[in-house]
């Protein structure tokens, strides 16, 4: 068996991270210019001014509110050393190894193992698990489990989603407004040969653009999983605890007590929902990553 290095994980997780989010630029920019050659330039523009403004001011509310939403989504409640004092004292640990600051704890009433990490920056984190992780897992488990959720955090893995999710908003929203300025332009025999190819460019990439982008942005969240648990076993020195955890999730066929919604899925460890286009790598595939280590 190979063996991996979780320092090589994290960089090479990175750079893969930061290479896909060029590619959704790239999109963007072929985007702009095919439009800027079919009509005039000051017309796309006009188009970026509008979903520019659009997309930060809709990422902007949820990126400053984003450790609020998600735990009054999920109705989770805030705990204190008393509470629940092994999972205290293990993110207390792992903090003070990590040098992270101590975040917010929260628990959720599911029966399901599964939890979450969220805020814009460190000093705004908070963490949430599921009572079926704190019943199920074993104080190892429940460790790298955590460290998974630190690691985001120290990742700020919710600072780059967040960019992403910009540049995503603003082709779809460039996208649909391209389209939809295409029945009010009406044929023109004026235009040139190159204008002509570029408005079927433009056509075809506003059509596809926003699938291909958003399975970008599928695969940086994966690339983020893989990081995340790196990062978890660099805190920890312990992958045997993470890889107990994701054996269990595997075996564990709890109902789910509370619904998720698709917005703060890609928050959790192990993706609550069953869908096609998972923000999640497979549980196997970080299971044979982990046992590399």
């Amino acid at each position: 068996m190979t063996h991996i290095d979780f320092r090589d994980q994290i960089s090479r997780n990175k750079t893969k991270s930061f290479f896909l989010l060029a590619t959704i630029l790239l999109f963007l920019i072929a985007l702009g210019y095919a439009i800027s050659l079919a009509f005039d330039p000051g017309y796309f523009f006009i188009i970026m001014i509008i979903a520019i403004l659009f997309s930060i001011l809709y990422i902007w509310i949820g990126y400053y509110n984003s450790d609020k939403i998600a735990i009054k989504s999920v109705g989770a409640k805030e705990i204190k050393r008393n509470d629940y004092p092994v999972y205290w004292d293990l993110v207390e640990g792992l903090t003070l190894a990590s040098g992270l600051p101590m975040p917010k704890l929260y628990v959720m009433q599911d029966s399901q193992i599964n939890a979450f990490a969220s805020g814009r920056n460190p000093k705004k984190a908070v963490i949430c698990v599921t009572t079926g992780a704190l019943q199920k897992l074993n104080r190892r488990e429940l460790e790298g489990v955590l460290a998974h959720e630190l690691g985001h955090v120290g990742n700020y893995d919710i600072r780059y989603m967040t960019l992403a999710a910009v540049l995503v908003g603003m082709i779809s929203i460039i996208s649909e407004i391209f389209l939809r300025s295409l029945w009010f332009k009406g044929g023109d025999s004026d235009n040139s040969k190159l204008q002509i190819i570029a408005l079927i460019v433009g056509i075809a990439l506003a059509i596809l653009a926003p699938l291909v982008v958003m399975l970008v942005q599928l695969s940086i969240s994966r690339k983020r999983e893989y990081s995340a648990d790196a990062t978890a076993v660099k805190f920890t020195r312990y992958p045997a605890g993470l890889i107990g955890a994701l054996k269990k999730i595997q075996g564990d066929h709890a109902p789910r007590d509370k619904k998720v919604s698709k917005a703060i899925a890609p928050l959790f460890f192990a993706n609550p929902l069953k869908n096609a286009f998972s923000t999640h790598p497979p549980l196997e595939k970080r299971i044979q990553t982990l046992e590399k280590m």
